[in-house]
């Protein structure tokens, strides 16, 4: 049975997978992923549907940030990184770590984002304000970037803040207590954060201003080239239940298996699921994404890092960084 019709039910037509499981040299794979990050995945997960199509078990290891995603994939004890962020991929990728991209996660330009402490009373009109305060930014992930933008759009000097290098969870909680007066962060603890005071800039005015959001999966480059009918396979299988999602058919059995698995309410789920996008494989391998979009804004997170000073240099291409051998196989499945 097909990885599509096991994850829609019964569907017609669908062609069979030709995964090399049978000649694989591995049994088991670690697949880093995020709780309180809801995504269409994990109803995979939980109905064990990737041990099924890999052959292989699948680990399944939850991280705070990209950052040690990149790390873990840099010890070789994760194979895959599910929705890591494209700023902590860039700054491994400068760094030297042979990672690649090998499709595109989700783009959420509305569930990342820095949140100002409500007893501040600062907004958009008064940022100036913010000036030796405390803030806390998980470094080198896509809030850190996000942050920076929007202080270089205000027109904030960073090195006038106390920044503080928290994940997302921590400095939500520290925003509540009061020991922060702007936190930056993602999904779930963003949401928690919203609860004590107020964001800057809203998804869409990010957007225009060109601070783009979205996150990747990636994996080192030996695994790429050593197991491309494994990862073809785990592509496939994402990428089938993230068109069982973009459907709208199947959400009320979707969505409770997903809000457990990533550790949430159904109703703070749904509420994160509503500000995601799941790009189809045809889009992902598109002109606009994997076909050269991608590449180009690696680029341009990896210089702005360079110029702010948060990383050394940056590569004269991040070509190399892209690999579409394997979602190009799996468009197929």
């Amino acid at each position: 049975m097909s990885v599509k019709s096991k994850i829609f039910g019964t569907v017609a037509g669908v062609a069979m997978l030709t995964g090399a499981t049978g000649a694989m040299a591995l049994d088991e794979i670690t697949v880093a992923y995020f709780l309180e990050w809801p995504m269409p995945f994990e109803f995979a997960k939980a109905n064990g549907t990737y041990d099924e199509e890999l052959g292989v078990t699948v680990n399944w290891r939850a991280f705070d940030t990209g950052t040690a995603m990149s790390a873990a994939m840099a010890s070789g004890d994760v194979h895959i990184a599910v929705s890591q962020g494209v700023p902590p991929f860039v700054v491994a990728a400068s760094a030297g770590q042979d990672l690649q991209v090998v499709d595109v996660a989700v783009s959420y330009a509305d569930n990342d984002n820095c949140v100002v402490h409500s007893s501040l009373e600062i907004d958009a009109a008064s940022v100036a304000d913010l000036e030796g305060h405390r803030i806390g930014v998980p470094i080198g992930t896509a809030a850190h970037y996000g942050f920076l933008k929007q202080m270089e759009h205000f027109g904030i000097d960073v090195s006038t803040l106390e920044v503080v290098d928290m994940a997302p969870a921590d400095s939500a909680a520290a925003l509540a207590q009061g020991s922060l007066d702007m936190a930056c962060g993602w999904g779930g603890a963003l949401r928690r954060m919203t609860e004590h005071g107020n964001t800057l800039l809203t998804g869409a005015e990010k957007t225009e201003l060109g601070i783009y959001v979205f996150d990747v999966t990636s994996a080192s480059a030996s695994f790429v080239e050593e197991e491309p009918e494994l990862l073809a396979d785990f592509l496939a299988v994402t990428a089938h239940a993230n068109a069982m999602w973009n459907s709208g058919e199947h959400t009320a059995e979707m969505l409770p298996v997903i809000a457990q698995d990533a550790g949430m309410s159904e109703e703070d789920a749904a509420a994160t699921l509503a500000r995601f996008e799941f790009p189809s494989v045809e889009a992902q391998l598109s002109e606009a994404w994997l076909g050269g979009g991608t590449q180009t804004f690696l680029k341009e997170v990896a210089d702005f890092f360079v110029e702010t000073g948060n990383i050394d240099g940056s590569r004269s291409s991040y070509d190399g960084a892209v690999n579409t051998s394997a979602l190009s196989a799996a468009s197929d499945m």
